[in-house]
């Protein structure tokens, strides 16, 4: 199942999800004036950013927005993106944050599952109702796609309506998450995690072990990481013994070399080492808890 490849991953190379958001202003400008068109410059920048990262990365994730502002020629080259990270044998997650329903949601799922947008992985917003995540079920059952479901995200708006106190006195997300967790029920892997996991922010750290014992077969894709504001040592409480969880980065990574002198012309290089720290810092963050 695509959760244990995803589980063997990070059990190998690490938790770090290098999050490839990437604007054009993320490229140094010596770089893209060496390529005819904005989309050819945007794909042979992720090629590199793939190359070098993938030693200390469990997987890749696109954020289909960047790539759909470039027209035409983005989505080129976020169809090209994709199809190089799936062909270099690592799981690529779309970050869509779909959220419709009935054949509208069936049309969303063969788009990105299939084709030349296929992903392994989709993220899709639930706040529509369950009914919008229940078409994409046949695809984790029959096709061995997996899901990442909005649960509790790192905006300062998740208070909005994710934090709002039901009549039972719980919060929406926990709803929410337990829910994430019953339709994933029959999509369990090996590894005890199913294919329907759920995105949960790591900048509200005090709800992390709850949500984390709450939800224990739920894999997690948790953002909020370094520009955001999370640290190794807030992650390292939504993931057990280390694994259970991806971790994104974007900024972060696609623009270390900003951080290095003469960076510009190494920026995989620098890109590569960034990955690493943060999966090394991670990691020593997982171990000071289990001591």
């Amino acid at each position: 199942m695509i959760v244990d490849k995803l589980f063997d991953a990070v059990a190998t190379r690490g938790p770090v999800c290098v999050g490839l958001d990437t604007s054009l202003d993320y490229l140094p400008s010596e770089f893209r004036a060496g390529f005819a068109g904005p989309g050819e410059a945007l794909f042979q920048f992720n090629r590199r950013i793939v190359d070098a990262t993938i030693p200390s990365c469990a997987c890749f994730k696109l954020q289909i927005a960047y790539y759909e502002a470039l027209g035409l020629e983005g989505l080129r080259a976020y169809a090209r993106t994709l199809q190089y990270i799936r062909g270099k044998g690592c799981i690529a997650v779309a970050d869509i944050k779909r959220g419709d329903i009935a054949a509208t949601a069936q049309m969303y799922a063969k788009a990105h599952f299939e084709g030349e947008f296929e992903a392994d992985y989709v993220t899709l917003s639930p706040y529509m109702g369950m009914d919008s995540i229940e078409p994409w079920l046949p695809w984790v059952q029959d096709h061995d796609k997996g899901l990442f479901v909005l649960i509790r995200t790192s905006n300062p708006g998740a208070v909005d309506i994710q934090y709002l106190e039901q009549k039972s006195g719980a919060r929406v997300y926990t709803e929410v998450g337990r829910r994430v967790a019953e339709l994933g029920a029959h999509t369990i892997g090996t590894c005890g995690y199913s294919s329907v996991g759920g995105v949960v922010g790591c900048t509200h750290v005090e709800e992390a072990q709850v949500l984390r014992q709450q939800l224990s077969t739920v894999f997690f894709l948790v953002p909020g990481y370094g520009a955001q504001g999370g640290t190794a040592a807030d992650v390292a409480l939504y993931l057990t013994n280390g694994n259970g969880g991806i971790v994104n980065s974007s900024r972060g990574i696609l623009l270390a070399w900003k951080k290095q002198e003469a960076g510009a012309a190494h920026f995989d290089d620098c890109a590569g080492a960034e990955a690493e720290r943060m999966r090394d810092d991670i990691r020593a963050a997982v171990a000071k808890l289990q001591t």
